[in-house]
């Protein structure tokens, strides 16, 4: 499995839509083909997630610690 497709296993649902619809606009404006700029799209929507549940646990710990 290559960079690509890793990239773009984070892609489903709304999150697939979103990169099918820059995709093609921006592989014309970059030096990216359609697929990296997916991929790209795919790791940034998952590097969101994991911050997004990082920031959650650490609150929870927080919490939890205070208590």
């Amino acid at each position: 499995m290559d960079r690509v497709e890793i990239g773009k296993t984070g892609l489903a649902g709304w999150r697939e839509k979103v990169a099918d619809a820059v995709a093609d606009p921006l592989s014309k404006r970059t030096p990216l083909s359609a697929d990296a700029v997916r991929a790209f799209v795919g790791a940034v929507f998952f590097v969101m997630s994991v911050k997004y549940v990082a920031a959650t646990a650490a609150r929870a710990v927080r919490t939890a610690r205070s208590s």
